[in-house]
């Protein structure tokens, strides 16, 4: 159990991984998270769930070496395994009836690989899928061959103009709305601060828009309330109530902040963590 079957390095930063899980690969739905430690003595670290197989057993997740944790697991390898690995956790996304609707799904970043699932799902039941992928430059790039096989329109878009076209999501998002295009579902996943802009663009238009909110957590159960957010008038724990929200509800202000909340300790810790990264890979002598 809880052993890494297949590992993949998709750029220089994100690493997709298909952790041996079958109990979990039996109940995992779209817009479901795990948490796993890496070894007995680290943190407890939520992933949303990128795909999994029922019949082999496996559960895929995809993560950005962003943090002591992630970068301690991409330096595992097929064969090893994981202290803990626990789902599915939170909400799954409510999608069934969008079947023969149109919904345009948005990823972000490392967001695409949680709204692939999605898009899969709604391309499955007949839903007719648009996709835009947003990412910073060409060589952050994931699954666009995967994103292009379960969407009618695929659009890519690079900040720098590098591949696709230049711009953000919501320059191409704005421009389908003006065409005359009418969507059922916004699907928003991705950054904080896309996701914000998404919901201010869409709720401009009456769009029924739902955003992913991966934010900070702990046990995954609703006890520590680390993930608490503000939905309107009332407050809401992403472990239990979500992670999927709606975007005109969600006090974003309030969440970047939250995000950012331990930015400082976070940016020393990964920088330590990737000299060690350094000398794993090289083979070097590390100091400090």
């Amino acid at each position: 159990m809880n052993k890494i079957l297949k590992r993949v390095q998709l750029n220089q930063e994100t690493v997709l991984m298909d952790i041996q899980a079958p109990l979990i690969a039996r109940k995992a739905l779209p817009g479901q998270f795990i948490i796993f430690r890496v070894d007995e003595e680290g943190e407890r670290v939520p992933l949303t769930i990128a795909g999994s197989d029922p019949q082999e057993g496996w559960v895929r997740i995809i993560f950005q070496m962003v943090g002591k944790s992630t970068i301690r697991l991409a330096d595992l390898k097929v064969g090893d395994q994981l202290a803990s690995f626990a789902g599915p956790l939170g909400k799954p996304s409510e999608l069934d009836e969008y079947k023969g609707k149109r919904v345009v799904v948005i990823g972000g970043g490392l967001g695409t690989a949680i709204a692939l699932p999605q898009a899969d799902y709604l391309h499955k039941i007949g839903a007719q899928v648009d996709v835009i992928a947003g990412f910073r430059n060409r060589d952050l790039i994931i699954l666009e061959e995967e994103m292009k096989a379960v969407s009618q329109n695929f659009y890519l878009v690079t900040d720098d103009g590098s591949s696709g076209r230049q711009g953000f999501v919501t320059h191409v998002l704005e421009e389908l709305i003006q065409a005359g295009n009418h969507y059922d579902l916004v699907l928003a996943i991705g950054p904080l601060v896309m996701m914000r802009a998404v919901a201010k663009l869409t709720e401009g238009h009456g769009l029924k828009t739902i955003v992913s909110m991966n934010t900070l957590m702990v046990d995954g159960t609703g006890m520590c309330g680390c993930c608490r957010l503000t939905l309107g008038d009332e407050v809401k724990f992403s472990c239990v109530d979500g992670p999927d929200f709606d975007a005109h509800q969600v006090d974003f202000e309030e969440a970047i902040r939250c995000s950012t909340a331990y930015k400082e300790q976070e940016e020393y810790v990964r920088e330590q963590e990737m000299i060690l990264h350094r000398c794993r890979i090289t083979g070097e002598e590390c100091h400090g």
